[in-house]
């Protein structure tokens, strides 16, 4: 199987020796689930897209620092291209500014949440009925936000939520899957943006991640085989 990753922002380039860019961290968590994956990245936020949507069995849009209700080229063109592959019903997976983004391109809405940002291990229940390759009905996920999806597109099902993040994924179809968690990331990497941002996402909500850190596991490696199977059914 060949992914598409859209890669919609870059990595402080002091973290890259250590993480990587955001497709590498795709690329470790997807490809240990299955050896014989390939990737293709395109960097979406220089203005980098695919020639179509035939250009991967199918695609990935990664998280980003960017809101999707920026006034951006790079955003409103990767909108067209969500709605090219939804018309195609070429699959789609989108994470956190990814979810958000396929929300709004396909008629839904995002702002940013009243409750503060998401931030640390969050727990999400699942709506196993809505969301059929699902092995349980509760994940936990590393989260990093502050907008979210407030209203879900015509047609979409919400197949995760929790009460600070009513719409946390979705699926249309079959072939629109979004998660606002990061499956991607690791605990180390998640500690280091909350430190990182300690100012902006506030000394309490920081100090609550970092303990979610500790309390509660992180099960990217769960969501990646939900990723895969979602891919190659």
């Amino acid at each position: 199987m060949h992914i598409g990753i859209l890669r919609t922002d870059s990595v402080s380039p002091e973290w890259v020796p250590t993480y990587g860019e955001y497709p590498d961290m795709f690329e470790r968590l997807l490809s240990a689930e299955d050896q014989a994956l390939t990737f293709t990245t395109w960097n979406v936020e220089a203005g980098h897209f695919p020639d179509n949507v035939d250009a991967a069995d199918g695609f990935l849009i990664t998280g980003s620092k960017s809101s999707v209700y920026d006034d951006k080229d790079w955003i409103r063109t990767l909108e067209d291209f969500v709605r090219e592959c939804h018309a195609a019903q070429r699959k789609v997976i989108g994470i956190c500014f990814g979810h958000q983004l396929v929300a709004q391109a396909l008629g839904g809405s995002v702002g940013k949440s009243p409750k503060g940002w998401g931030v640390g291990v969050n727990c999400y229940n699942v709506d196993r009925q809505a969301f059929d390759v699902a092995d349980a009905d509760q994940v936990c996920l590393l989260a990093s936000h502050q907008d979210q999806v407030i209203t879900a597109p015509p047609g979409a099902k919400r197949i995760a939520e929790n009460a600070h993040c009513e719409v946390a994924g979705m699926a249309l179809g079959d072939h629109i899957l979004t998660f606002q968690g990061h499956p991607e990331f690791t605990p180390a990497y998640s500690r280091e943006i909350m430190t990182f941002r300690r100012e902006m996402i506030g000394e309490r909500r920081v100090a609550q991640g970092l303990d979610s850190l500790e309390q509660r596991r992180h099960e990217g490696d769960r969501v990646a085989r939900w990723m895969l199977a979602f891919f190659k059914r």
